[in-house]
């Protein structure tokens, strides 16, 4: 709502534009709670600054939980720095239903993976994305509302690195979501993943854990690991905050040909240092946060306040 929108101009007026909206966000927040209701654990993929393979983890995570077996969705919400199409060689388009009233369909990468990318809606995917917060706050409540996601074990969120208007409205919007920070072992990094991670608590987000990235480099000639930047900076840092340590990934450079290519790097070498480091990761992830059926949410075919009466 905005600014202009005052308690007396609107008041308890339905029929007006202020009304309206109220009433189109309040359809909109039955839908979101609905569409949460049928989702065990949503993560939140998050990182104090760009370039630490914050997109890299998040798309691995999904698909390394879906070739596990598990139901899983993934959202992208860096609206101006969307990836998720690129590194999955996704091509399609979200195609609207034939009936107005029915939900989207996310496109499928597999029987266990769906996905949700602001690509998917862009004629020439290398328009510029120029929108203010209400604008990009509306696109990923539509997300979350207007997609069949089905029932899911796990709904990974590939975030912008900071804190700004898409993280704080996935934390905002989704109820139950918990972070996955991830780091570069570099002192500059670590000083904006501690930004992150007071973020979550000023948010009252939980966080699952840390992840360390680019720890070390897997030579691609011997496959020897070297330590080119410094070692156990995230592992420290999640120490000082008390928050779980769910490993160090060492970087290689299969992962950023993978990531070029569109191909599934996880379904590769399973030999690779990289791959059997984010398989801990993984498996440290699904320790915490378990997959299953879903608690019964009293609220799922309703809003949940208190005076509206809906059941």
């Amino acid at each position: 709502m905005s600014s202009s929108c005052g308690s007396s101009s609107c008041g308890s007026d339905q029929h007006g534009s202020c009304g309206s909206g109220d009433a189109r966000l309040a359809q909109q927040d039955i839908a979101i709670t609905k569409s949460l209701g049928q989702i065990k654990n949503k993560i939140l993929v998050m990182s104090g600054k760009g370039g630490v393979g914050k997109s890299t983890v998040a798309v691995n995570l999904a698909l390394c939980l879906a070739k596990r077996g598990h139901q899983v969705g993934l959202m992208d919400v860096d609206l101006h720095g969307p990836d998720v199409c690129r590194m999955l060689n996704l091509t399609g388009s979200l195609e609207a239903p034939a009936n107005p009233d029915d939900l989207i369909p996310p496109l499928k990468y597999s029987d266990n993976l769906k996905v949700v990318s602001l690509e998917y809606m862009m004629k020439n995917r290398d328009d510029a994305i120029i929108w203010r917060g209400p604008l990009k706050i509306q696109a990923i409540r539509q997300f979350i509302a207007d997609m069949d996601w089905g029932a899911l074990d796990y709904l990974i969120v590939d975030a912008p690195p900071g804190t700004g208007d898409e993280p704080l409205s996935v934390a905002q919007t989704m109820p139950g979501v918990q972070a996955v920070v991830v780091t570069t072992p570099q002192a500059v990094a670590l000083a904006d993943v501690r930004k992150s991670i007071n973020f979550c608590k000023a948010v009252e987000m939980p966080i699952v854990g840390v992840v360390e990235n680019m720890s070390g480099f897997v030579c691609p000639h011997c496959g020897e690991t070297v330590d080119i930047f410094s070692k156990g900076g995230g592992e420290q840092t999640a120490r000082d905050f008390d928050l779980a340590f769910l490993g160090r990934v060492p970087m290689d450079p299969r992962v950023v040909m993978a990531g070029d290519t569109g191909t599934a790097y996880l379904s590769g070498d399973e030999d690779s240092p990289a791959v059997k480091a984010f398989d801990g990761v993984v498996s440290a992830v699904e320790q915490r946060l378990p997959p299953g059926p879903v608690t019964v949410n009293p609220f799922a075919g309703g809003c949940g306040c208190s005076g509206c009466g809906t059941k």
